[in-house]
């Protein structure tokens, strides 16, 4: 483990390899936001063409055990929960499958009683009947439990850690198993030895410093990378709302990918997936509008289906590495 003061890795169990010490340089380098996208741009366009992967969520349930103090589905959180049956969610996958989607992921809080890996299993098996690809975003689960749910049909796996940062981590992480760094940390491995060969990381944007936090991101995926050569890793990059941000005190910018020397946000970013003047990706977290089955949030276009938004609903594009 890095353990030099002030290092994006600081109490990671991930090394640097030379394309990590690069990013490194870049994040940190004089070089403007502008220039390093545009370098991603042309990488991208080399690789994968001017394509997207598009995917509809489908929540199965917004019952959870944990308090998180971004989430709408924490448990102090004054809502209706709602916990589909698999002949709900069989109902609403069949609906997203006659708008044309391809490709599902199932979302759920964190809930060992009322989400069960039998319903997993149960959701994913039915689920794998109509699309080509279907994928979980659930609670961390042990390597036989994540097996059952890729021999049930299941071929990717979404578990962010919210924050590379320790002490960032467990201010936002109240209580639950989710506080549980470590267990968190490794599910991505995990998911990997089980079968899954899609594995989507993140990082919740505006928890810590985000320059640290997406060389930390970097670092675990050239881990993978490594240990899990045979996967497809993808990425995601949600951030807090201008409300939250305010009320922990977030400096303006803080957050967001600003040019330091303009005090602007990067061109290139500004209005990825945001329909206001800050930065954005789109796949942000908001309040949980969804009081029940297939209710969608105030102005939000396309909400997918289910019981309502953990981080923003609709479809959503992958960024394939």
């Amino acid at each position: 483990m890095s353990g030099t003061p002030g290092d994006p890795l600081e109490g990671l169990p991930f090394s640097r390899s030379r394309a990590v010490e690069r990013f490194e340089e870049e994040m940190f380098g004089p070089k403007r936001l502008e220039s390093l996208a545009e370098q991603a741009r042309a990488e991208t366009r080399k690789n994968f063409g001017r394509t997207m992967r598009l995917f509809a969520p489908l929540y199965l349930s917004n019952e959870c055990v944990n308090t998180c103090r971004y989430c709408g589905f924490s448990k102090d959180n004054p809502i209706r929960r709602v916990t589909l049956t698999p002949e709900e969610v069989e109902g609403e996958a069949r609906h997203l499958a006659g708008l044309g989607f391809r490709n599902v992921l199932l979302v759920s809080g964190e809930h060992p009683r009322e989400v069960p890996v039998s319903y997993l299993v149960e959701t994913v098996r039915r689920s794998a009947r109509l699309f080509p690809s279907v994928a979980i975003e659930v609670a961390p689960l042990e390597t036989a439990e994540y097996r059952d749910i890729v021999e049930a049909g299941a071929e990717g796996l979404v578990l962010y850690q919210e924050s590379y940062d320790r002490a960032a981590y467990a201010e936002m992480h109240v209580s639950g198993p989710k506080r549980n760094f470590d267990e968190r940390l490794g599910g991505p491995e995990r998911g990997y030895q089980a079968g899954f060969r899609r594995i989507g990381l993140g990082v919740l944007v505006g928890l810590a410093d985000w320059r640290r936090e997406l060389v930390a991101l970097a670092a675990h995926v050239s881990h993978l990378m490594k240990v899990g050569w045979k996967a497809q890793i993808t990425l995601a990059l949600p951030r807090l709302p201008r409300d939250l941000r305010v009320s922990r005190g977030v400096p303006a910018g803080g957050d967001c990918f600003v040019d330091e020397r303009t005090g602007k946000v990067a061109e290139w970013v500004d209005g990825f997936g945001s329909n206001d003047d800050e930065c954005g990706f789109g796949d942000r977290p908001r309040r949980l509008y969804g009081s029940g089955k297939g209710e969608a949030p105030p102005n939000g276009p396309g909400s997918g289906s289910g019981v309502g938004g953990k981080r923003g609903g609709g479809s959503g594009g992958d960024g394939a590495v």
